[in-house]
């Protein structure tokens, strides 16, 4: 699954938002995300959902690769991700004000 998120944020302010957004995700769901550059490697559950791949922040876009989790998951997957991703990376929500977890 490939989810492409265009962003005008600056690649820094872009990663430091999608890292808060990693907070959330393993405080809330257990969902590893690690940092390696400007690419994240995310694993984890959500639901009955196994969640796989990397995120990759380049000067604006935001890619998400990932495991297809079928087609019975498949859109609910792209939404959730979807509706994250333009939370996170709005730049009108202030980073503090963002949810951690």
């Amino acid at each position: 699954m490939h989810i492409d998120f265009p962003t005008s944020l600056p690649v820094p302010e872009a990663k430091a938002r999608l890292q808060v957004l990693g907070e959330y995700l393993q405080s809330k769901h257990g969902i590893a995300v690690t940092w390696q550059g400007d690419q994240a490697s995310i694993k984890g559950r959500y639901l009955v959902v196994g969640i796989e791949g990397t995120v990759a922040v380049k000067s604006g876009l935001v890619s998400f690769d990932g495991k297809d989790p079928g087609m019975l998951w498949r859109s609910k997957a792209k939404e959730y991700l979807t509706h994250k991703m333009s939370k996170y990376l709005d730049p009108a929500i202030t980073i503090e004000s963002l949810p951690r977890g």
